[in-house]
């Protein structure tokens, strides 16, 4: 098998700051960091998003690896990968300045690009950016430019798809599936589609139908039985599905995907509230990318204050399921208690970091706006007797540099599927409004 030819891949900064561990995915290809890449992490070292940690982690590594030839003649990554350069002493190129005069680090980053192209003419010279308008500027000037897909999902259509149906069942499976609360050996039917540990899914014959799910813990389809937590009941099949995986203590990890209007974090709260008893405490969190530290500054109040209104959504959950139940009955009082024990939280992401979670059930609204290693972050902190959910809309993504295949919910979920602590339903019925179901389908 003849060897694939040696590529430099010269890096642009959010590159790092999506994955500060970005240096060990390039095989035996040569990496060159232009100077102003540095520059730019500089920047971002101080604060306590997930960027700024991921940029000190990078430049702590960088420190690790290299020395002076670093400068000058580039270090080894190691067996099996190819060497590390900074580049500096970079002119403007003529031709990046006359499309785009203003000196700006993207630009910079351009003419790097060119420089070390025109040094080695005869490797690939390759800027990898997240940036999809600087890849469009590279490539208008005839430079290669691509995305960084090393944790990119490949199928992204999982995520549009219904719950599997499976017809012409036979009646007496169906039946035995009402009758029996034990359910059926999985290995005794042949359904004709794989089905994945903890997957929800209808089996019908004619008009006869049941809803199930393969739980993997005792290899059976049981029935899936249509359940109420804190007034909500659930409208649609998937959302029964949704309460199934969420109040099952065996599952330790749930992912819920679905548009504006499904109802991912309301039934994830409402399932959470009704198992308050078996955990310490419920968290609630969502991250906030939509702001950055700079414009956060010019609201009043202190950092708290400040974000309370990117927070309102999750309150707003926390009000419809108070308005499902009696005012003053028990579960009314659960809440207000579980409100003022501090054992019901709802908190910005960045603020749980470092933290241990034990005992508790953590919910993680729009998580499609978290990167892989934040989802992983969060996932192994979690300690024994934790239940951890996520949940998020793959259509609605905020953050510049995360795509529906390359954030940490779809990562998440692309990882997870197969394991028998895992399960991931996908909403697709809207049950906000009309109104919101149709906005969220054609606009």
């Amino acid at each position: 098998m003849a060897k694939k030819k040696k590529k430099n891949f010269v890096l642009d900064t959010n590159v790092i700051l999506h994955d500060f561990r970005c240096l060990d995915n390039f095989e035996e290809n040569d990496i060159y960091l232009p100077i102003v890449v540095l520059e730019e992490l500089d920047k971002f070292k101080k604060g306590n998003d997930q960027i700024n940690y991921n940029a000190r982690e990078f430049l702590r590594q960088l420190d690790v690896i290299t020395d002076d030839s670093l400068f000058t003649n580039g270090t080894s990554l190691g067996s099996g990968m190819g060497n590390l350069f900074v580049a500096t002493g970079i002119k403007d190129q003529e031709r990046v300045s006359e499309m785009f005069p203003e000196r700006i680090p993207d630009h910079r980053i351009l003419s790097a690009v060119m420089e070390i192209a025109e040094r080695d003419p005869k490797t690939k010279t390759i800027l990898v950016t997240k940036d999809i308008n600087l890849r469009m500027k590279a490539r208008s000037i005839g430079l290669l430019a691509e995305d960084y897909i090393n944790d990119k999902v490949a199928d992204i259509f999982i995520f549009e798809k219904q719950h599997k149906v499976f017809a012409n069942i036979d009646t007496a499976t169906i039946d035995k599936l009402y009758s029996s609360a034990e359910g059926i050996d999985f290995d005794s039917l042949d359904l004709g589609n794989p089905v994945n540990p903890n997957e929800c899914f209808v089996m019908k014959n004619g008009k006869k139908s049941v809803l199930a799910r393969y739980n993997p813990f005792v290899n059976k389809i049981r029935r899936i039985e249509k359940q109420t937590c804190y007034g909500i009941l659930p409208r649609n099949a998937e959302q029964t599905f949704a309460f199934e995986v969420l109040l099952d203590p065996e599952i330790k990890l749930v992912a819920l995907t679905g548009k504006a209007g499904t109802g991912k974090t309301l039934l994830a709260l409402a399932s959470a509230l009704k198992q308050s008893g078996e955990y310490n405490q419920i968290l609630l969190a969502r991250p906030i990318v939509a702001l950055s530290n700079r414009e956060l500054g010019f609201l009043p109040g202190d950092e708290k204050q400040k974000i309370m209104p990117y927070m309102q959504p999750l309150f707003d959950n926390l009000g419809v399921i108070k308005s499902h139940i009696a005012y003053g009955g028990a579960e009314y009082r659960n809440i207000e208690q579980l409100q003022t024990d501090k054992r019901l939280e709802i908190e910005a992401l960045a603020y749980i970091r470092g933290r241990s979670l034990s005992e508790m059930i953590c919910i993680i609204d729009e998580a499609q706006n978290l990167t892989p290693h934040e989802i992983k972050t969060i996932i192994t902190r979690a300690g024994e007797g934790t239940k951890m959910i996520f949940a998020g809309d793959l259509q609605q993504i905020d953050s510049p540099y995360l795509d529906a295949q390359s954030n940490g919910l779809a990562y998440m979920i692309d990882k997870m599927t197969g394991q028998d602590i895992f399960a991931h339903v996908n909403l697709l019925k809207g049950e906000r409004s009309k109104l919101s179901e149709i906005a969220s389908t054609l606009l």
